[in-house]
């Protein structure tokens, strides 16, 4: 099978030459957008990351873990960091980060109180561009706290758009854009847009500095930045080559400070500076002896200032490159930016050959790219973190029993999608998961060295639980890793030619162990009924599922117990998958077989009750009171459809290529007749002799569709929800034990401060689920074919087969973010500004999830990570997501043969 055309472009061959071990991607927009208020930043004895480094004192403290910056770009480590800073001349401070409410001061939680957009990007870094919305009045900081804290729960959000320091278009553009002459030399160009009726002044500060990491190493060596001329020579002690950066405004002031905290201004210390502050200080408040007068540092920036006529523009250029380079920095320059943008189109132009409409390209190209800006550095040594450095204070005992405490092993310093560059500026497994499969769209090298990363020993508990997030590395997340191990695999193949058995069997031993800690502790009573908490789902039931229930007792979880099911379906198919070429993984794959089938029987009967409803035709959770009282929890939720999710085809193919899996099988079905008939046709054929292994039989199947497709219920014009809207005039009412709990769809923001009040399952569209149920239905209709067909929407009197039903929810979902008729875009909402103005209405923003009837975006913003899967709905039919679900290959010859 021939590769893919895209390897063909400059871009795909730069992918090409990074197997081969040249560094086009050691340079990226690594550096985070919010690196105050995180987890890993905080040493206070209580775990109050937020309140600890707040972002007041970003600009004065040291970091300790990583670094952030606006619109920034830095090496793999953060040794050479680039980001920007402006001055309006009104604010008190330099825009030099991205500011936003902290989780008490938001009325939903922390969220981010900026404009800004991620345009365009490659899978190398060889071409990136930004958007940033700075306005031409002082930035309304204390007005934003103050009118988010004084809202309700009930109330929408209050955003900087809503302040007015937008109106009448008096606010500068700012693009920032990067592209690479070589795999070390870094181009910078911004470009600065006057979009109101005024000239108006801006100071713009290109900065350069290092990561701190000598303050907490006694007698590390620092780096030194020095100005020579009108270039600054850069030295590290952990590169042996030295860089230059210049830029090409003559009349530039560099300025230059340390990066180091200001404990004059912080702990009211009385040493001599200058600080990491300097820069800010002298620009801002006119402090000549905050920078360095001998320009020297670990710090600097050049310091321009312009005035932008109304409708104007005003470009600074900056280089950064390895000092030995030859010629003038800027004589060149704008060749190469250019020829950097037109590869990007060239690259795009072949990935979106599938794509006709023009809009849709548009959003397709802006979730990729959000997608690459969200790639950060993330270093976090939890037993350095936990008992703290050498000649630095000692951290307070209570975080030894503390948060993250029984995590001592962890030690990353890599380059890891995150979820959100502001509200999420760290890992969480199950969003990486999806972040993968995108990413496989375009760069399918980093989707399978991400997945690897996040089982490597440094992540992976030893006890096998893969860390959730930093807030908490011992929650559980849902296993969807396999799934996205088997998606990666198959679209890699498909986009190279080449199956990569090597990961697929890397991945699978690391998932066993991961497999193994569920069934040991999420199996509380060895039934194959299985807990897990919250498993991401947040306030999705009527008890917090994380911590000891109200009433007593334990829960078996419908989700807990389907995404098992899925993962026990993942893991036979990746066993399957080895096997074409080392018969020694069937009888894995006979294992996980028959691992299902128990988990399935598990969850039509277990006990006398069963996750399965006759009478409502539904899975729900069954609570279990100390008193052995069994009750079902008849909440209608994205809980009930994930049984949906677990669902495998396996083709005659297999059987064929497979003799001894298949005698195997026969052997069980044999002697367990009841287990193959409780959980599909498997005794039947589907189209082209294949068989199908499901927790639903058709009738079932049918019945859960039947509420999934009804608008009434589950289908929004934008996606299914998360919650049944049946409970907006019937909330699920629970009373046990004297008290009363309640459940009401509730299709926006959260009305509660349940997991701090950020994130709502009751009602809204999650991209994630609906990712899943796409990718399921289109494997049943593999199955069943086209003559299996069901009402959809319900009511209408349409009969349509499930890959049609599967169209029609991609379609639903892709128009939260394509302009419709009405020339409107969904997720946008009812802002007249954003719906109209040309400067506005055509950047997109990937909401962490969206209102259940408008399908406004809600949550965090740029949650591109895994709501940039969209990306995978609008590929079009023929791309290699697309072809996922494709008969796995025959064997091959050359097979080994197991003794």
């Amino acid at each position: 099978m021939d590769a893919d055309p895209l390897f063909e472009t400059a871009e795909g061959l730069r992918l090409v030459a990074t197997q081969r071990g040249e560094g086009w991607r050691r340079w990226g927009p690594y550096l985070s957008e919010r690196q105050w208020g995180t987890v890993r930043e905080d040493y206070s004895p209580g775990g109050t990351a937020w309140d600890y480094l707040p972002h007041d004192q970003a600009r004065s403290r040291a970091y300790r873990w990583g670094e952030d910056g606006l619109a920034g770009f830095a090496d793999d480590k953060l040794r050479w960091c680039l980001s920007l800073g402006l001055w309006n001349e009104q604010d008190a401070i330099l825009k030099e980060r991205l500011f936003g409410l902290t989780n008490e001061q938001g009325n939903h939680g922390e969220d981010v109180k900026e404009l800004y957009y991620y345009v365009d990007g490659t899978p190398t870094h060889s071409y990136m561009k930004m958007l940033y919305k700075y306005p031409h009045a002082a930035f309304p900081y204390e007005r934003l706290v103050a009118e988010n804290k004084a809202r309700g729960t009930d109330a929408r959000e209050f955003e900087v758009i809503d302040t007015g320091v937008f109106h009448e278009q008096r606010y500068f553009d700012v693009e920032v854009e990067y592209a690479k002459a070589s795999t070390d030399d870094i181009l910078m160009l911004i470009t600065v847009h006057n979009r109101g009726p005024d000239m108006a002044p801006l100071h713009i500060l290109p900065q350069f500095w290092s990561r701190n990491t000598w303050t907490w190493v006694p007698g590390r060596p620092k780096p030194q930045m020095v100005l020579d001329g009108n270039t600054v020579r850069a030295t590290h002690p952990a590169l042996a080559r030295v860089r230059v950066c210049e830029v090409d405004a003559p009349g530039a002031e560099w300025l230059f400070c340390e990066n180091e905290t200001n404990y004059n201004r912080i702990y009211g210390g009385a040493l001599p500076g200058p600080f990491k502050d300097g820069i800010n200080d002298y620009v801002v408040n006119g402090k000549r002896d905050a920078v360095n007068s001998l320009r020297r540092g670990t710090k600097c920036a050049a310091r321009v200032r312009v005035e932008v006529p109304a409708g104007g523009q005003a470009q600074l250029r900056l280089r950064l490159r390895p000092a030995d380079s030859t010629g003038d920095a800027f004589t060149w320059f704008d060749s190469v930016m250019d020829a950097r943008r037109e590869e990007a189109d060239a690259f795009y132009a072949v990935v979106q050959r599938d794509i006709a409409d023009a809009d849709e390209r548009a959003v397709h190209r802006q979730a990729l790219a959000g997608m690459l800006w969200s790639k950060q550095f993330y270093a976090l040594d939890v037993r350095r973190w936990l008992d703290g450095d050498p000649g630095q204070p000692a951290p307070p005992e209570e975080r030894k029993t503390g948060r993250n405490a029984d995590w001592r092993h962890l030690d990353n310093a890599d380059v890891i999608s995150m979820p959100d560059t502001w509200e999420y500026p760290w890992y969480a497994a199950w969003d990486l998961a999806f972040h993968t499969v995108t990413f496989a769209l375009i760069d399918p090298a980093f989707a399978k060295a991400q997945l690897l990363l996040l089982m490597r020993e440094r992540y992976m508990h030893p006890n096998g639980q893969l860390p959730a997030y930093e807030w908490a590395f011992g929650d559980v997340n849902p296993p969807v890793h396999g799934w996205a191990v088997l998606r990666v695999f198959q679209m890699d193949r498909a986009l190279t030619g080449v199956a990569d058995r090597k990961f697929l069997e890397m991945a699978f031993h690391k998932l066993l162990l991961n497999f193994t800690w569920w069934v040991n502790r999420k199996d509380e009573s060895g039934r194959n009924l299985f807990q897990g908490g919250f498993l991401g789902l947040d306030n999705i039931t009527i008890f917090d599922r994380s911590h000891p229930l109200p009433t007593g007792g334990m829960i078996d979880q419908s989700d807990g117990t389907a995404w098992m099911a899925m993962f026990t379906l993942n893991m036979m198919r990746i066993a399957l998958e080895l096997a074409i070429e080392d018969d020694a993984y069937e009888d894995m794959a006979t294992k996980f077989f028959e691992h299902f089938l128990y988990i399935a029987e598990a969850m039509t009967k277990a006990g006398g009750i069963g996750l399965w409803d006759e009478q409502d035709q539904f899975f729900y959770d069954v609570l279990h009171l100390p008193d052995g009282q069994a009750i079902p929890l008849r909440v209608r939720s994205i809980v009930g459809l994930i049984p949906l999710f677990a669902v495998e085809v396996i083709g005659s193919r297999a059987f064929q290529a497979l003799p001894a899996f298949s005698e195997r099988l026969q052997y069980f079905l044999d002697h367990r007749p009841d287990l193959a008939a409780l959980i599909s046709r498997w005794t039947d054929t589907g189209t082209g002799e294949r068989h199908l292994l499901s927790l639903l039989r058709g009738h079932r199947m049918k019945m859960l569709l039947r509420q999934m497709l009804d608008e009434s219920e589950f289908l929004s014009q934008h996606g299914v929800r998360a919650l049944s809207k049946y409970h907006e005039a019937n909330p699920y009412v629970l009373e046990v034990g004297g008290a009363k709990f309640s459940i009401g769809y509730e299709p926006g923001e959260g009305v509660s401060h349940a997991f701090g009040g950020n994130s709502n399952w009751r009602g809204p569209i999650w991209m994630p689920v609906n990712i899943l149920l796409v990718d399921s239905l289109r494997e049943f209709h593999r199955y069943y074919g086209d003559d299996f067909q069901v009402e959809c929407p319900v009511g209408s009197g349409q009969m349509l087969s499930l890959k049609d039903v599967a169209t029609m929810l991609a379609t639903r979902l892709k128009s939260l973010f394509v302009r419709g008729a009405d020339g409107r875009r969904p997720f946008l909402g009812d802002d007249a500004v954003s719906q109209a103005d040309p400067e506005f209405r055509d950047h997109i923003l990937f909401h962490e999830y969206f209102h259940g009837d408008t399908g406004r975006g809600l949550g965090a913003a740029h949650q591109t990570g895994w709501t940039g899967c969209i990306a995978l709905l609008l590929s079009g039919p023929n791309s290699v997501w697309a072809k996922t679900t494709a008969e796995m290959p025959s064997a091959t010859p050359g097979r080994v043969q197991a003794t």
